[in-house]
């Protein structure tokens, strides 16, 4: 960390430690986010700058968060396949089930779409930011640094995990284990469910496939192995139903993941605050902090379509900053494998080469990492024209402290934090360059 910058690393810190410690856990739409987003709020105020926070519906748990569901309706169907056994017609409802559940789990879940959000229980939530524009008020171009206020719910068997801290692979091996299996389970028998209520359908209408089917030796052999199966998937199916911890009391307190983001996107825009001869010329520079990302980015979603026509967003950058904390893994996120989005490449150069230049070492190979699965708070914002990329400082495997309540503060230092806040400058500085190349015309909606 440069040492003049050192404040504005402290600060960062000092806010990632009032989250953790003073707010606790903030799941999206909870009395802890909004208490973290007016917080916020009102350190923009402190510091001379306008902060707005904007409302929005989230139905938290129709996505990723009710994952859980999913576990509880494995075990509901593994059991009812005993009483199927015996009333065959009742694998025709069955399979219904099961082709309704699949489709929100990959939709919703998987995908974040919010096609089935309304079936869910709904609170509010918030996005706040606040902007440092021009003196002269000419604005070419904006920079939009963005972290999310919420965290997520307690993933459970990562928890448990904990006692293998010291030797991680024995976590991972753990952890994987139980939800791998679970995961197999749910599959397998919904799979049964489908193909038993298709042949009891096709029966009902006379199918001489289906009759002929039912009279096979395979068919025999089946009805034997479900007297057996059940009950594996309904133990594999409760390991999914155990993932996430539905109490708020017990969720992750959200330090690295996303306090530092949060912090660091204010931190910048003090930066340029009280330090206005450093604004890039022509640059308005806004912090966003979005709510509800644990929920299938509906914070940032929300923004990108409130902001669709404005020129908050016109000829815009988006630098996201999503857990700064483990000094050994700076990296740039340039895709969302799940959501099929590949962010930014100008931008993806630009991290590189800033952390070439500040010799910052990364365990990922060329500081560069694509998200396997979820979502970041780059796929809205690039879908809706935006350049953008997430910049993280997170052990890419799946570690005890990542969503569960081990996201402390006391785990990582303030020299980390700080050298992430010299990245955003530096970042910054190469988008400024890059506009000014282009004649004030980098990019632009299309």
């Amino acid at each position: 960390m440069k040492e003049e910058n050192r404040k504005y690393g402290q600060e960062a810190y000092d806010i990632v430690n009032y989250a953790a410690h003073k707010v606790g856990s903030r799941l999206p739409g909870s009395d802890g986010e909004r208490e973290y987003a007016e917080y916020m709020a009102q350190k923009m105020e402190d510091i001379g700058v306008k902060s707005k926070i904007e409302e929005f519906f989230v139905s938290p748990r129709a996505g990723i968060g009710g994952l859980g569901y999913a576990g509880w309706f494995g075990v509901g169907i593994s059991l009812l396949v005993y009483v199927a056994l015996g009333i065959s017609s009742l694998w025709i409802g069955m399979g219904i089930a099961c082709i309704i559940a699949l489709a929100w789990l990959i939709f919703s879940c998987f995908f974040y779409k919010t096609w089935f959000d309304m079936f869910f229980h709904r609170e509010i939530s918030r996005n706040v930011y606040g902007s440092v524009e021009p003196e002269d008020g000419k604005v070419d171009y904006n920079i939009i640094l963005s972290g999310h206020l919420d965290t997520s719910w307690c993933w459970k068997h990562s928890e448990n995990a904990s006692k293998h801290k010291d030797k991680p692979i024995y976590g991972l091996i753990t952890t994987y284990g139980k939800v791998g299996f679970g995961a197999v389970c749910f599959f397998v028998m919904c799979a049964v469910c489908i193909f038993m209520g298709v042949i009891k359908s096709a029966t009902l209408v006379g199918a001489d496939w289906a009759i002929a089917l039912t009279e096979s030796r395979f068919f025999a052999i089946l009805r034997v192995i479900l007297h057996f199966l059940p009950a594996i998937t309904a133990v594999g199916c409760g390991f999914v139903a155990m993932w996430g911890d539905p109490s708020e009391r017990n969720a992750s307190r959200g330090a690295m993941d996303n306090a530092t983001g949060c912090a660091l996107a204010f931190e910048v825009l003090k930066y340029y605050k009280e330090n206005p001869d450093k604004l890039p010329k022509g640059c308005r520079i806004t912090a966003l902090n979005v709510g509800s990302e644990e929920a299938g980015l509906r914070g940032s979603m929300a923004f990108a379509h409130e902001h669709a026509n404005d020129d908050l967003t016109k000829n815009a950058w988006n630098i996201n900053i999503d857990s700064v904390a483990d000094k050994d893994y700076f990296e740039v996120v340039i895709k969302d494998d799940w959501q099929g989005c590949r962010f930014d490449t100008d931008m993806e150069k630009m991290f590189k080469d800033t952390f070439n230049e500040m010799g910052i070492p990364s365990l990922s190979k060329d500081h560069c990492i694509h998200n396997p699965v979820g979502g970041c708070d780059s796929t809205p914002m690039t879908k809706a024209g935006i350049k953008s990329v997430t910049f993280a400082a997170q052990n890419p495997m799946l570690t005890y402290y990542y969503h569960t309540w081990h996201d402390m503060p006391e785990r990582f230092d303030m020299e980390t934090v700080g050298d992430g806040f010299d990245v955003c400058l530096s970042v910054v500085d190469k988008i400024a360059a890059f506009q000014e190349a282009n004649g004030y015309n980098g990019p632009q909606k299309k």
